[in-house]
């Protein structure tokens, strides 16, 4: 961990990722198509962009940077390949493991095709996973509770960007959520989502 500011603070995404593959584990095939609270995201898209997110910061975790970490991920609709299943718990294992290793925290990287320090593309990292996390369980009907550290970690990194006049290319627009909330609330109402958001709603 950090210690006054010398050396970057780390933060292991393995349990979030773990949870995030337990999710998808329990996906239906008849759910592929449905709803998710992305709006041009059915779940088969929303999966889609979780392998390739994992792959891209797994890669930028790695330092090797490419076609993987230069892409704009919002330049094609992603969707499932034949063998998801088994490619998606493996690549994000393998993100976890790139973020175990200190060096992933310090220097420059690239995500997305946007250049970034080590420890801020760890922390946008572990806020994908929270968000995204939410979006499949609430699309597909199951239970959620992020891992604590990368809940608050994404709340750190989102909190500051209410004001932001360019949070709009990132995020879309803050959805305010009641004085007192729970933390999972306010961050999912941070990344522009409503937190009461279901299929029928």
């Amino acid at each position: 961990m950090g210690d006054g500011g010398t050396t970057p603070t780390t933060l292991d995404l393995g349990p979030q990722a773990l949870i995030v593959a337990r999710l998808a584990e329990e996906v239906g095939e008849e759910q592929l198509d449905a709803v998710t609270p992305c709006p041009e995201y059915a779940v088969r898209h929303l999966l889609g962009h979780l392998t390739g997110l994992s792959v891209a910061f797994r890669d930028a975790g790695r330092k090797d940077l490419g076609a993987t970490t230069d892409t704009d991920p919002t330049s094609q609709l992603p969707d499932v390949t034949p063998g998801w299943r088994a490619e998606l718990p493996k690549v994000l294992g393998e993100l976890a493991e790139a973020w175990r290793d200190p060096a992933a925290w310090t220097g420059e990287t690239r995500a997305g095709g946007v250049d970034l320090p080590g420890e801020v593309a760890g922390i946008v990292a572990a806020d994908e996973l929270v968000v995204h996390g939410w979006d499949l369980a609430r699309a597909t009907g199951q239970p959620y509770a992020p891992d604590t550290a990368a809940l608050h970690a994404a709340y750190a990194m989102l909190a500051p960007s209410v004001d932001d006049p360019s949070r709009g290319t990132i995020f879309g627009t803050v959805v305010p959520v009641p004085e007192g909330a729970p933390l999972l609330d306010r961050v999912i109402g941070l990344s522009g989502r409503d937190p009461g958001w279901a299929p029928t709603g």
